[in-house]
């Protein structure tokens, strides 16, 4: 079954026009009991696509975060595919489950639904890319090439770090994982909370509007999603002993790989060891992305399009 979500009814303000591409909403099946339902974005080049590019959002973000750099990459002959990951913007919003290896299985069955068998590229940011890595590891036969950063993977260095050595710049790692609390004491202060992360780790500020940032706190705003994004950081230790346990038993990651940071982000110092616990020798390469903190899609897409671009195009 497949939705317009521009035709659906809803009781809250969301400005569905900010984002001048269409959503549509795919039931993929049972997650805990409830249908499990997809938006996403599927845009299409006007001939032949050169392949396929899927773009995995993370925190605070939607598949909105990717709003200028989808235009330009079906112009360059791709198909771009964007979904909200699970139980963020207008996805569903399950119990429980928050693995990542689970939310990368749930982008293969939303390209089994659009009919895509044919290799595509993966690119993640963020929880997306964390995503993006488990998508890659366990379905490599699945993807052509893998763009991920901007986030230290659960079961590295990089990840124990930031959950201790850099608690208090990453506070919200301890603070997402609290039972029940932080859903208690965001609810109602979204536009609040979220804006402390645009404002804390953005180089070019200016990137995030203060109408984006609206955007945003109405997806965060809906429903049981504050309760699914802090589940996603929930996860983070199921996650960690997932991928130690896969690395143990099939080996570092072996698609070829582009390890992207924001070249005004402190990310950027800890991510080559990073990459190098996680992907075999000779299949990674590792570029910043000048003018940019964290949110690279956002803060510098000319830049993004032109590294996601000559990587995929090589």
């Amino acid at each position: 079954m497949e939705v317009d979500v521009t035709t659906m009814q809803t009781t809250q303000r969301i400005d569905l026009t900010r984002m001048e591409y269409k959503y549509k909403i795919a039931s993929l099946g049972e997650a805990l009991g409830e249908g499990l339902r997809l938006a996403y974005i599927d845009e299409k080049p006007k001939s032949q696509a050169k392949g396929i590019i899927v773009l995995i959002h993370g925190f605070p973000q939607t598949s909105y975060q990717y709003r200028h750099v989808i235009k330009p990459l079906v112009s360059a002959g791709y198909r771009v595919v964007v979904p909200d990951y699970r139980g963020a913007g207008l996805s569903s919003k399950p119990d429980d489950d928050f693995r990542k290896t689970t939310m990368a299985n749930d982008i293969v069955l939303l390209l089994d639904h659009l009919s895509i068998t044919e290799p595509v590229h993966m690119v993640g940011h963020d929880i997306g890319g964390m995503i993006a890595y488990a998508f890659a590891t366990r379905h490599a036969e699945r993807t052509a090439s893998l763009i991920w950063g901007e986030c230290p993977l659960p079961g590295t260095k990089a990840h124990e770090e930031d959950r201790t050595i850099h608690g208090v710049q990453q506070f919200h790692f301890l603070f997402h994982s609290v039972p029940d609390l932080p859903e208690a004491l965001v609810s109602g202060r979204e536009e609040l909370y979220l804006s402390h992360f645009f404002d804390k780790v953005s180089y070019n500020r200016s990137a995030i509007s203060q109408a984006d940032l609206e955007y945003y706190a109405s997806m965060y705003s809906r429903p049981g999603a504050l309760r699914c994004a802090f589940g996603v950081y929930r996860a983070f230790l199921t996650d960690a002993d997932e991928n130690l346990a896969w690395i143990e038993k099939h080996g570092k990651c072996k698609v070829r790989t582009l390890g992207l940071s924001g070249g005004n982000w402190r990310h950027k110092h800890a991510a080559p060891d990073m990459f190098k616990e996680a992907h075999e020798d000779g299949t990674i390469e590792v570029k910043e992305l000048p003018e940019s903190g964290h949110y690279v899609a956002e803060e510098n897409p000319e830049g993004f399009v032109e590294v996601v671009l000559g990587f995929v195009d090589a």
